[in-house]
């Protein structure tokens, strides 16, 4: 698997298992705490996940999944907004941990910006960082001004990444955000690499992906894969999927595969609001 190097000098995998919309059903938890444990088996070891998701059920499916392989995990959680305080941020991150049944995070993210003050989460990540509760903190759903705002801040100069919508049909941040953070070193996590389906029916990765005998899907996030400082995490509620995530990994486009792809998502010409799910 290869990494990247966050601020604070961890290894972070460039491709991981998303958990958005998991454990929101009892039917469907035995599935997708498979797929987890799945991926794992395959090298996939960077987990993302939420308070927000099934309002800790996903956290819940994680913690049966990696039992007794915590170490193997790389695991990701992120904050609401409204808990975002400097005691509601603790405490939220003090559920979390309960729920993953694991006594540290490897990353936690403020999930959107809110009505808090950014100085306050700050003091509140620089706290559980102090003990031993996070090893990084990065935030999600920042544009540029957002992420200077943060930077200036006591603490901020550690944010570690921005996790934001990033795919073929939403390359806004190729404006100003990607550049920025890749400037500063600080990896950007792209949620909803196939634009939840969306991307799926269009003809040119379709012919791309017939060509090149793999799926639509494959393409779209060997793409994202194709771009500097960029990590990627589709959702990962099925074994299918998981395997078909992981085969992107060795999915090399060629130079005229990647011009067709500009050619049918053209990269952003002005600036664009950030865009989120």
């Amino acid at each position: 698997m290869r990494t990247l190097k966050l601020p604070s000098g961890q290894l972070i995998p460039i491709l991981g298992m998303g958990t958005w919309q998991m454990g929101e059903s009892a039917r469907n938890r035995q599935s997708e705490i498979d797929a987890l444990r799945h991926g794992l088996d395959l090298g996939l070891s960077l987990i993302d996940t939420a308070e927000m998701y099934g309002e800790g059920g996903a956290e819940e499916v994680i913690a049966h999944a990696i039992a007794s392989r915590r170490a193997e995990v790389f695991l990701v959680s992120k904050v609401y907004p409204h808990n975002a305080s400097k005691r509601g941020a603790i405490a939220a991150c003090e559920r979390s941990l309960k729920r993953l049944k694991t006594d540290y995070l490897d990353l936690y993210l403020l999930h959107w910006r809110g009505s808090v003050p950014l100085v306050e989460t700050l003091e509140a990540f620089q706290t559980l960082q102090q003990a031993g509760k996070i090893r990084s903190y990065g935030v999600s759903n920042f544009d540029v001004e957002d992420m200077e705002e943060a930077i200036g801040l006591k603490g901020g100069k550690a944010i570690a990444t921005n996790q934001v919508l990033y795919n073929l049909m939403r390359r806004g941040i190729e404006w100003n955000l990607l550049p920025w953070c890749q400037q500063r070193g600080i990896p950007i996590m792209a949620y909803s690499p196939i634009e939840q389906g969306r991307l799926l029916n269009n003809q040119t990765l379709k012919a791309i992906a017939q060509e090149r005998g793999v799926t639509a899907a494959q393409v779209a996030i060997a793409w994202l894969l194709h771009q500097d400082n960029v990590i990627v995490i589709p959702k990962s509620s099925r074994i299918d999927h998981v395997e078909q995530n992981y085969a992107a990994l060795n999915l090399k486009l060629s130079a005229d595969e990647l011009a067709s792809l500009d050619a049918a998502f053209p990269a952003p010409t002005k600036p664009v609001s950030l865009e989120m799910l």
